[in-house]
């Protein structure tokens, strides 16, 4: 029904971000909220999906036009839910998901919570040479690793990270290997750690 929204986001948390068009509210699930996170004073464009259920109806945001597409392909993978889909767009990668997917590589694909070898296999099946036409590219990110301390943009970050379903053990593993630095943003700590995490 929706492409895009037009509006301000004037509530940014681990699981989603509120966008105001016209007065209106609307409660956006995004796999990574924090990168909407700009000036509360300057309209963003989010793409958006909406997924009616017996028992309720949600809407779900998206940074542009690709990742929606990803996420509609994810959904069409038996066993994978829109919980599911956003926790694998939570990694920024979205080119080396699509090359994991492209060579059959399903230890990538079981790093993302809630995807185990038989759902992994599922995807490659369902998606292998169906991709293409998305238009994401892959491309290679160098990860740097600290000391961890507890600044609130990495303490935001680590409850990202739980609200997208990683574990409790994940969460803190990765924790130690995030650069505590006080400029560094909510979004760019969330970024560093969902590249730990698949690269584990």
């Amino acid at each position: 029904m929706f492409e895009y929204l037009i509006g301000l986001v004037t509530v940014v948390t681990p699981a989603y971000v509120v966008l105001e068009v016209n007065g209106v509210g609307y409660l956006l699930q995004t796999a990574n909220p924090y990168r909407f996170q700009e000036d509360p004073k300057k309209n963003v464009k989010i793409y958006v999906y909406q997924a009616v259920r017996d028992t309720d109806i949600n809407l779900f945001g998206f940074v542009d036009s690709e990742e929606k597409q990803l996420f509609l392909k994810l959904l069409n993978v038996s066993g994978i839910g829109p919980k599911s889909a956003l926790a694998i767009l939570a990694n920024e990668d979205h080119g080396g998901l699509i090359s994991a997917i492209t060579n059959n590589d399903v230890k990538y694909l079981t790093k993302f919570p809630g995807i185990g070898k038989k759902t992994a296999q599922q995807i490659v099946l369902d998606l292998q040479g169906k991709l293409g036409d998305i238009g994401i590219v892959t491309s290679s990110t160098e990860v740097e690793t600290g000391p961890t301390v507890n600044s609130s943009a990495l303490r935001d970050a680590l409850a990202a990270l739980s609200a997208l379903g990683y574990s409790g053990t994940d969460v803190k593993r990765v924790a130690k290997k995030l650069d505590d630095n006080q400029t560094t943003s909510t979004d760019a700590y969330l970024s560093q750690a969902l590249r730990l995490l698949t690269q584990a």
